[in-house]
C-alpha cells in the first residue's frame, strides 16, 4: 500500500446556542490520506481559538510541506519511520512546537486510521486492546443557572453542582481566577471567593462531584502556593498549569508545596518535554493533547512514560471530532486513563454516521475500525468552506 495524495479542508463549526459559544474553536482543519488501495484516512489539526480562516493558511501549508516530502509515496503502516522524518528531516531533531508538532500530529492519526481500517480494527486494538468499557469525562462547569453566574454569586456553585450529578456527571472544573493572563497576584480576596465557590459545591452535593481547579497557567508561583494552601481543605480534583508550563521547574515549586494533584500538559509537545515535567515531579495528572503533542503515536509513549512515573492521563480535548476521536483510542487502552475533557458541541454530534457522544457523564469507545468514525458527507459540505 502507498500513499498518494493528502487533502485538507476547512470547516465552519456551529455554535452551541444555549452556551453562545463554538466549542472546539471556531474552525477546524481536517485532513484525509488517500492510499492507492482506496483506504482514506482521517487527521486533524488543532487550531483552537481562530476567528479568521485566513489565519489557518500558514498551517494547510505547513501540513503539504511535511506531506510533500515525507509521506506522499511512502508505505502508511511505517508510521514510526515516518514520524521521525517529519520531526527531524528538515534539520538536526529540533522540530517540535505547537507550531509544527500539530501538524505532525494530524498526519500521525491519519496514518493509524488508515493502519486500523486495512486491519479492520479499532486503534486501541493494535495498541494493546480495551482497557476500559467506558470513560469518565468531565468539562467546564457551565457559568451559572437562571438565577444568576457563578463569577457573581458564589452560591450559584452549588446548584450547578446538583445539574451537574442530575445530568450524571462525577467530574468537572471551573477557571476561578480569569483573565488568563499571567503570571499575576492573586489577592487573598480573589483566593476566598474561590474558597467559597468549593464550599457551596461541597454543601451542595458533598464530595460526589471531582472539581477540578483549572487555571491556564496566569498564577505566580507565590500566589499558587497561596491559593494551594487555602483549597487544601476542599479537596479539589487537580490544580491545572498552576503557573506557566515553560519553566517546569517552578511548576514543580508549587508541586512540593501542596496535596493537591498539579495536572499539566495542554501545551507540552513530544516525549522529551513530558518526560521532564514527570522526572521533576511537577505533575501527576497529565493532560496530553493528542492532537498537538505528535499524534497517537507519540501520545501512547507520553501514557507509558505517565506510567512508569505512577501517573495517570486526563486527555486535554479543545478541539474538532477527529481530535477527539483520537483521544478516545488512547485513553480506551492506557491502563493509567482516569478522565476525558469532553467536548459536546452541535457539529461533534451531527458530523459523523454514529457520532461520539457524551452521556451520562461517560463516553463509550467506538467499535469501528481506525479511529470508528466516517463523516457525514452532507453536513460535512454544509460546512466546508
Amino acid at each position: 500500500m502507498k500513499i498518494t495524495e493528502v487533502k485538507t479542508m476547512v470547516v465552519q463549526n456551529e455554535e452551541h446556542k444555549a452556551r453562545k459559544h463554538f466549542v472546539g474553536g471556531r474552525y477546524f482543519l481536517f485532513l484525509q490520506i488517500f492510499t492507492d488501495e482506496g483506504i482514506v484516512g482521517l487527521g486533524e489539526r488543532v487550531v483552537g481559538n481562530y476567528t479568521d480562516p485566513e489565519h489557518i493558511k500558514p498551517h494547510i501549508s505547513l501540513i503539504h510541506q511535511l506531506a510533500d516530502r515525507y509521506v506522499v509515496g511512502k508505505d502508511p503502516f511505517q508510521i514510526e519511520k515516518i514520524w521521525d522524518d517529519m520531526y527531524g528531516g528538515a534539520h538536526d531533531f529540533r522540530h517540535p512546537s505547537l507550531y509544527a508538532t500539530p501538524a505532525m500530529s494530524a498526519i500521525d492519526m491519519a496514518l493509524w486510521d488508515i493502519v486500523g481500517k486495512a486491519a479492520n480494527q479499532p486503534i486501541y486494538n493494535l495498541l494493546g486492546g480495551k482497557y476500559h468499557d467506558k470513560l469518565r469525562a468531565y468539562a467546564y462547569m457551565p457559568p451559572g443557572t437562571e438565577k444568576g453566574l457563578i463569577m457573581d454569586n458564589p452560591e450559584i456553585a452549588g446548584d450547578v453542582a446538583i445539574q451537574l450529578m442530575e445530568e450524571g456527571n462525577t467530574a468537572c472544573k471551573i477557571d476561578p481566577f480569569p483573565p488568563a493572563r499571567g503570571p499575576r497576584d492573586i489577592p487573598l480576596w480573589e483566593i476566598e471567593y474561590c474558597g467559597k465557590i468549593f464550599e457551596s459545591i461541597r454543601n451542595a452535593v458533598g464530595n460526589d462531584l471531582e472539581v477540578g481547579i483549572g487555571t491556564h497557567g496566569q498564577l505566580s508561583t507565590y500566589s499558587a502556593i497561596r491559593v494551594a494552601d487555602y483549597m487544601e481543605p476542599y479537596h479539589p480534583f487537580w490544580f491545572e498549569e498552576p503557573v506557566m508550563p515553560e519553566n517546569i521547574d517552578e511548576m514543580a515549586r508549587v508541586a512540593a508545596h501542596t496535596s493537591i494533584p498539579i495536572a499539566s500538559g495542554e501545551r507540552l509537545v513530544t516525549k522529551y518535554e513530558f518526560a521532564q515535567l514527570l522526572e521533576k515531579k511537577a505533575a501527576q495528572i497529565i493532560q496530553l493533547d493528542v492532537g498537538q503533542c505528535g499524534g497517537i503515536t507519540e501520545a501512547k509513549k507520553i501514557a507509558g512514560l505517565a506510567e512508569a512515573h505512577y501517573a495517570l492521563i486526563a486527555p486535554h480535548m479543545y478541539c474538532g471530532p477527529v481530535a477527539a476521536a483520537a483521544a478516545i483510542q488512547i485513553d480506551t487502552c492506557s491502563p493509567n486513563f482516569v478522565v476525558q475533557e469532553a467536548n459536546d458541541g452541535p457539529l461533534h454530534r451531527a458530523i459523523f454516521k454514529e457520532p461520539l457522544v457524551l452521556d451520562n457523564g461517560f463516553i463509550v469507545p467506538p467499535t469501528g475500525p481506525g479511529l470508528g468514525i466516517e463523516f457525514d458527507e452532507k453536513v460535512l459540505e454544509a460546512h466546508v468552506l
